[in-house]
């Protein structure tokens, strides 16, 4: 069974920077696309950003293209966001997930993932 565990988050400044981690197990990572989404107190999850199983391709959303970079390593079976120039808007539960094709920007939506993480906590304090 896919299991998909993100690194702990954290409490960061506005303007300041942040990684986060997913570790895939139960299955080589190469062999899935992988997300990542947020959600916000009282909104509901939104799409950051995804990368196909081979890296060559990425989508963001317009609300972190250029400030959000997502990366895996498929040899150690893991995906990364590096988050710079944070915002206060960007204090959110942050989710890991995956799924068996990469599809673009129809990656925005949740349905389409196999599987899910238990989710990060980033808090930004302006």
């Amino acid at each position: 069974q896919v299991q998909l565990v993100e690194s702990r988050g954290g409490l960061v400044q506005a303007g300041g920077s942040l990684r986060l981690s997913c570790t895939i197990s139960g299955r080589t990572s190469d062999g899935l696309a992988v997300g990542w989404f947020r959600q916000a107190p009282e909104k509901e999850r939104e799409f950051v950003a995804t990368i196909s199983q081979s890296s060559i391709t990425t989508y963001y959303s317009d609300a972190v293209k250029g400030r959000f970079t997502i990366s895996r390593d498929n040899a150690k079976n893991t995906a990364h966001l590096q988050m710079n120039s944070l915002k206060p808007g960007g204090t959110a539960v942050y989710y890991c997930a995956a799924k068996k094709t990469y599809s673009g920007s129809y990656d925005i939506i949740e349905g389409q993932y196999d599987y899910w993480g238990q989710g990060t906590q980033v808090a930004v304090s302006s």
